[in-house]
Parts: structure tokens; sequence; C-alpha cells
């Protein structure tokens, strides 16, 4: 029979950091939500502490190479997945680092169909000094999903800029007849990842930004102002689209497996990153709110110490209350707010923008 016990604790208690330091495979297991980059450092330091975390990301990556994967196989964005299992992995392992410099490789932009062909089979084929360089039993695996990549993507796939990495993990999923999970298993295993990386749902769908005053924008790299010019106008309204309906809006459910892993953590982590990209769209689909609000654990907020983008014209206030509102989108006549957030996390050192000070 399950019981609640609630007490006091110090923050930061010393005694429990050394604990976990030592036995790092007994520490806690901390829930992110997250996409993107800005908490690669952190999962590389959070290892020391923990390889129990669990890390659900976004696949709705649009720009760069991942366009190119997507639209051409009809599948999720695997990018970020593939950047946190690098983080996770075990970097004491015997060929971590030729296997890292593999997996972060990028076929040049400029290079002609004919040469990135070329440099593609040399990787599949096993020539190519990047995958000599890689010990077996690795090396038979990569490269035998590197062919089947090769055999997929047939003459007409755009490879410029195509990471290596990903088209790795495409493989593998094309493979496991488009499921993601066994892949991801088959190399978290073999890079020996100390954590769980999960993707938040296996669809092909895209972000949908409403704008304050009018217009919207179809597609994160649009939203995130890395590959085209910053917002000019705050985010009123982040959904999901489906390109495969026209562009219909749509909010799938999770899966069971998500669900339960957001149901066992000890302590829910909504981190700093692109505040709508990286954060409010893993709150997006249908059952997220529903599942934290379940689970008895603190949730924590960690907003950005750094200059977001995405978050232009919020203040901190705004920005909580929009978390709150797609945490209790599930049900917000019976999700309360202590259901999905217990404590803001703040710098005393920061100016949070629409903020008094943290003192």
């Amino acid at each position: 029979m399950p019981i609640r016990v609630t007490r006091a604790i110090r923050i930061p208690d010393p005694i429990r950091v050394v604990r976990t330091r030592r036995s790092p495979d007994l520490g806690p297991r901390i829930l992110f939500f997250t996409g993107g980059t800005a908490l690669r450092e952190t999962s590389q330091a959070l290892v020391e502490y923990t390889h129990n975390s669990v890390h659900l990301v976004t696949p709705f990556d649009s720009g760069g190479s991942s366009a190119a994967l997507r639209r051409h196989f009809d599948m999720p964005a695997v990018g970020d997945l593939r950047s946190r299992l690098m983080a996770l992995a075990d970097r004491s392992l015997h060929g971590y680092p030729e296997i890292y410099s593999l997996f972060a490789h990028r076929l040049p932009k400029t290079s002609s169909p004919d040469q990135l062909r070329a440099e593609l089979d040399a990787l599949a084929n096993g020539v190519h000094p990047l995958i000599a360089k890689v010990s077996d039993p690795m090396r038979k695996i990569i490269r035998h999903h590197l062919q089947i990549f090769a055999k997929a993507a047939g003459s007409d796939f755009d490879l410029r800029g195509a990471s290596i990495g990903n088209l790795i993990l495409t493989a593998g999923y094309l493979d496991s007849r488009r499921h993601i999970d066994p892949i991801v298993f088959i190399y978290s295993k073999l890079v020996q990842v100390r954590g769980e990386v999960r993707l938040l749902i296996n669809s092909n769908l895209q972000l949908r930004a409403q704008l304050e005053g009018g217009g919207h924008l179809i597609g994160q790299h649009l939203i995130t102002g890395k590959e085209t010019p910053p917002l000019t106008k705050p985010i009123a309204e982040l959904s999901l689209v489906d390109p495969a309906r026209g562009n219909a809006p749509v909010r799938p459910m999770i899966r069971d497996k998500i669900r339960a892993a957001i149901g066992a953590c000890d302590l829910i982590c909504y981190p700093v990153g692109s505040f709508y990209s990286s954060l409010i769209a893993t709150l997006l689909p249908a059952g997220v709110g529903k599942a934290v609000s379940q689970t008895h654990c603190p949730k924590v907020f960690i907003p950005n110490t750094f200059h977001d983008p995405e978050s232009i014209g919020m203040s901190l206030e705004n920005q909580v209350r929009t978390l709150l509102r797609h945490l209790r989108a599930d049900d917000p006549d019976t999700i309360a707010i202590g259901d999905v957030l217990d404590f803001v996390l703040l710098d005393p050192a920061i100016a949070y923008p629409g903020a008094a000070n943290p003192e």
C-alpha cells in the first residue's frame, strides 16, 4: 500500500552529495523534460552523482540535416536524442573518444553529391579513418547500420551537413520497423549510457507558434532564433501540428512507458533551455500533465539564467504561469498547482526579467 511521507531537508546537503558521488549507481531518479543542448554539460556532470536520471527529449527539430531526414523518411527528429546519449555515455569506456568523434562528425556542406556519397560508402565499408579507429564489436554494428542507411536513402537523399550519429540512429529506427526504442537500447548498452534517454513521442510532428498580434510560425528552426532571425513578437501559444494532415492541430497521447517513467521518478525538473521549443514542447502531448500530477515527488522549475530569444517580452511570472497552464492542460479543474510544481529555483546573483530580487 503506497503511503506519502514528508520531512524537512537541508539544501544543499553535503553528506548526501558525498554519498551519491561514492555510489552514483544508487543515486536519485531525476527526470528532466528537455530538448536541445542546454543540459549537455549538466548531464555530463550529473553522471558523477547518479546513473539513474531520466531524460524525456523532444523530437521536433526541423532545421539543418534533421529536416532532410524527417522529410525523406517521415520520422521524428533524433538529433537531441543522439546528443543526450553521448552526454551520458561512460567517457572512461575504452574507445569512447573514437565513438564520440564518429557520432559527432558531419559530412561537408560544400562537397558534391558524389563526394558525399563516397564518404558515406567509405564509412559503411569500414575504410574511412573515423570508423577504422572504432573497435569491434561496435565497429561492425555501426557499419551495419550505415549500410542500412545508405541503401534506404538511395541516390537522391541530401547528405550535406548530415550528422553521422543521426544517420546511424535513423538506420536503427528503420531497421526496427520504425520504432526508436530498440536502437536507443542497443547504443545505450554499447556506450554504457549512465541514465535513461527516451524520445517523448514517436511521431513526425511540427511545432506551431502563434504570435501575439497575429501571425504564426511552423517549424522549430523558425522559433529558436538560431538558424533564422530571432523573434520580434512574443509567442502567444505553442501547439503541435501534423504535416501529413495539412498541419492540422494534434495532441497525441504519451505512451505507457513514458507515463511509467514519470511515475517512477524521485524528482521532476523543468530545466533551463529554450523555454518554448525545449521545455513547453515536452508538455504538449496529452497525458504528460496528468502523469506529473499523479507522481508524488518534488517538482522544480529552473528558469534560464541566460538570454533566451524565445522568451521575448516574458517576465519570470509569465513563464511560471505558462508552465503551469500547460502542465494542467489535461484537466485544469482537478489538477492543482501544487500537483505539478513545488519550487522555482533561482540564483540570487541573476536579475530575472520582471522578478523581484530572489533574496
